[in-house]
């Protein structure tokens, strides 16, 4: 391989520290007027044909790629963390604890209507599907996790999930919740008595 002329590794230089395709004229206008720009663009196309970057023209500008060939060792798919809003997260767990449930009987349960897409969210993240449809007056779809839901919270089966005592344990129920069921349990001992 020939060591590449002080015009050329100019032109190079220029090239790759542009942040966008360069024109012949605008290339000229770093490297200096004196610079046969067309032949150096020639002469580093013939150098870099074959490796794993190449010098490519597009509409009249030039910039260096990747080899077309080698382009599938770069591409890396990337798990985009998406924080769940809290409408979302009681959906999931109203699903994942009363499967199948329908989107009546989630509202119910929550006690709010579900926006339009949190069920969509859901069901793109792959935790939630449609499990078919209940056998009562306008046949309401029902929902259900996946093996998706399983995998991403490390669970076998449903079988899994946090009983009421651990969610107690960890700290995870609302205190206002845990009065009230305190208060529930009191009455009904007396009742009892």
């Amino acid at each position: 391989m020939t060591p590449l002329s002080d015009p050329v590794r100019a032109v190079e230089a220029a090239l790759f520290a542009a942040d966008a395709p360069m024109t012949a004229e605008e290339i000229a206008a770093y490297v200096g007027e004196g610079v046969d720009v067309k032949a150096a663009l020639a002469e580093l196309a013939r150098h870099y044909a074959g490796r794993g970057i190449e010098l490519v023209e597009r509409g009249k500008a030039w910039h260096f790629q990747t080899a077309a060939d080698l382009a599938h060792l770069l591409r890396r798919e990337r798990d985009e963390p998406r924080k769940l809003s809290r409408a979302a997260v009681e959906t999931l767990a109203i699903i994942a604890y009363h499967e199948p449930v329908s989107r009546a009987e989630i509202e119910a349960i929550r006690g709010v209507q579900i926006s339009k897409g949190t069920l969509d969210v859901l069901m793109e993240a792959g935790w939630v599907r449609p499990a078919g449809r209940r056998e009562a007056p306008g046949r309401p779809l029902v929902y259900a996790t996946t093996a998706g839901f399983l995998t991403h919270f490390g669970l076998q089966s449903r079988r899994d999930l946090p009983g009421i005592d651990d969610l107690k344990a960890a700290g995870l129920l609302d205190p206002v919740d845990l009065a009230l069921e305190q208060q529930l349990e009191l009455e009904t001992e007396r009742e009892e008595d």
